[in-house]
């Protein structure tokens, strides 16, 4: 198959669960998303800023942060230098391990400033989303039954708005950065939906897994099976020990949006047998 019937393939296979209506919102897309978002990051230098961090009760949730992790490594292995970006707690708890830009700002108007502060500062190459609360209608965060998490979330929107260079955003539910690209069909479902935008917006049924998307259309260009390498239990774990939580259950248990690293894992072999690097068993 050529790419764009790769990419078409790839978009399937992320949504085919269809968890959180993804399927009708991959219908609003053009195809051939995920090759478009991963051209954009073909052979890039530079600093790359990767925005995630869902906040759950006082703690933040898997989803997101095991995919910006998989994309950071993946980046990084080919040259950029990618960092993370994350509101508390997740940003104080990463930055041991991992630069992080802490974004701080608790309001529309802060936030705008600090993204024009930071985006200037660092000129970034690309900005990525993964699973960040996106604003609503009314300037506010909303999770998916539609509890007002404003307070204590932090603000990435600006990021991707003040950008002078690409953006892409990674959603599964319709409340995400970047899911404003198709506000229309989001309208349709029972969500709050974000009306950020972004250059390229990526669906999946989980984010984390759209970020492996990503990684297999690098991978095929790269000629280096950057999946092999990813290892959402891992991730699960590390983040486990930090103190993440699943976005659906509340628990602090190795799984994401109700569901068993297995799952994610299965993602991965599917993604690395679309691309080549493995074979059907």
């Amino acid at each position: 198959m050529n790419e764009l019937e790769l990419s078409i393939a790839i978009e399937a296979a992320l949504v085919a669960r269809n968890l959180r209506n993804m399927q009708t919102a991959r219908s609003a897309l053009q195809p051939g998303y995920y090759l478009r978002a991963a051209e954009l990051l073909r052979d890039i230098r530079g600093t790359v800023i990767i925005g995630t961090g869902f906040p759950v009760g006082d703690t933040f949730e898997t989803d997101g942060p095991v995919g910006a992790i998989a994309l950071f490594n993946a980046l990084q292995a080919l040259g950029a230098e990618p960092l993370l970006a994350c509101g508390p707690p997740l940003s104080a708890r990463l930055s041991g391990d991992y630069p992080v830009l802490a974004l701080g700002a608790r309001d529309v108007i802060a936030a705008r400033d600090e993204a024009r502060d930071n985006l200037q500062r660092l000129t970034p190459a690309a900005v990525i989303s993964i699973e960040h609360p996106g604003l609503g209608p009314d300037g506010r965060h909303y999770n998916m039954i539609g509890e007002d998490i404003s307070l204590r979330s932090a603000y990435f929107d600006a990021y991707l708005d003040e950008a002078s260079c690409p953006t892409i955003a990674i959603g599964d539910g319709g409340n995400e950065v970047g899911m404003g690209n198709i506000a229309a069909t989001i309208a349709g479902l029972d969500i709050i939906g974000s009306v950020s935008r972004c250059d390229e917006l990526l669906v999946a049924d989980v984010s984390n897994w759209g970020a492996y998307g990503i990684i297999a259309l690098l991978a095929l260009w790269s000629g280096r099976d950057l999946l092999e390498q990813v290892s959402p239990l891992a991730i699960l774990e590390y983040l486990s020990a930090l103190g993440s939580v699943d976005g659906v259950t509340r628990e602090n248990t190795l799984t994401e949006d109700g569901l068993d690293a297995s799952e994610g894992l299965q993602i991965i072999a599917q993604l690395r047998q679309l691309t080549g690097f493995a074979t059907a068993t």
